[in-house]
């Protein structure tokens, strides 16, 4: 059968925070924003597994943000005097935090969260984290003077965090790279190479998410401008396919990457995207289904995951359940075709 996922993060209930956002307020304090932080993603590992998903994620349900959640519990950072900076090549600016000395970790970041999906399932589990060079577009840097080094430096305690995961249970840790669409030399250099050392002894599955970035209007008007193929992908894969990275996304429905870009991942598992983050309409089984098949000309069966295209977050919590009843579906039904 075809192993079905998310990518990361699914909506927030609203009495956890602020619906439809990327960055929501949270609703509460203290012990009580703790105990809602935990009935949600009690909430959405009994959704995914309703659903049907094979592998189960926490939803990123006790994160305000997919990096900031991680840099919340790293030293040498200062929140309380943020500046304007860009971010992915300049395209949007934000209010981010400045890297005032060297980094290091505090202690446990996501020890809760993992510990709470790896005893609320007996399916397959994944995590999510940042990965390096998105995190270093995403900070500002006032110590290091050197993008490459506090790359390696958060690919450090990446690492310290990945393997703990592991300990926790967690089947597959994913990092999330959405800035290798953006700085597709450097990404192709020494980009895998931070992802790399923030996988580095790992026996679990490790993944690597990337895409061209939804829920921000910035990022629609950026793809509105690459034409009829996307194929920045080509920079990137080679490096990935040579790396040991076991998984890498691609977003497939309703995106213009050319299917046969696959191809250039070699044996690697592919999370392939069937199902459309920047839509509220639900996919069909059919379609999802279709989708599957196209990618099948390049991906063996056993490699590919059928997986949504990005997050959930920004949506309706009742449309975001439909699309991973959908993805299920889908999955099952490609199952069905192929076994006739």
């Amino acid at each position: 059968m075809f192993r079905t996922a998310i990518a990361g993060s699914l909506p927030k209930p609203a009495w956890l925070a602020e619906t439809r956002k990327l960055w929501p307020q949270w609703r509460g304090e203290a012990a009580d924003l703790a105990d809602a932080k935990h009935d949600a993603t009690l909430l959405w590992i009994k959704a995914q597994e309703d659903a049907g998903l094979s592998v189960i994620g926490d939803g990123e349900q006790s994160r305000q943000h997919f990096v900031h959640g991680f840099l919340e519990q790293v030293s040498g950072i200062d929140f309380e005097h943020k500046v304007e900076m860009g971010i992915r090549g300049d395209r949007y600016k934000a209010m981010v935090p400045q890297v005032v000395a060297a980094l290091a970790l505090k202690g446990r970041v996501h020890a809760t969260e993992a510990r709470l999906l790896r005893a609320h399932t007996k399916r397959s589990t994944k995590f999510t984290l940042p990965g390096p060079m998105t995190i270093v577009d995403t900070v500002a840097d006032r110590y290091y003077a050197d993008r490459v080094k506090m790359a390696f430096a958060f690919a450090e305690l990446l690492n310290l965090e990945a393997r703990a995961l592991q300990a926790d249970g967690i089947d597959i840790v994913q990092f999330d790279e959405p800035a290798f669409n953006v700085f597709l030399d450097e990404a192709a250099d020494w980009g895998v190479r931070a992802l790399e050392r923030a996988a580095a002894g790992l026996t679990c599955k490790t993944a690597v998410h990337i895409c061209y970035g939804y829920g921000i209007e910035a990022n629609l008007q950026w793809k509105a401008t690459l034409g009829e193929q996307w194929r920045q992908y080509e920079k990137i894969f080679p490096a990935l396919a040579q790396s040991r990275i076991d998984q890498v996304s691609l977003e497939c429905l309703h995106s213009h990457v050319p299917l046969e870009l696959i191809a250039l991942l070699g044996d690697k598992e592919v999370m392939v995207g069937v199902i459309d983050v920047a839509s509220e309409t639900i996919e069909t089984p059919e379609e999802v289904a279709d989708t599957i098949g196209r990618a099948l000309q390049y991906v063996r069966r056993d490699q590919l995951i059928a997986c949504t295209n990005c997050g959930l977050a920004p949506m309706d919590r009742h449309v975001a359940e439909a699309k991973l009843r959908a993805l299920a579906a889908g999955a099952a039904l490609a199952d069905q075709r192929l076994d006739g």
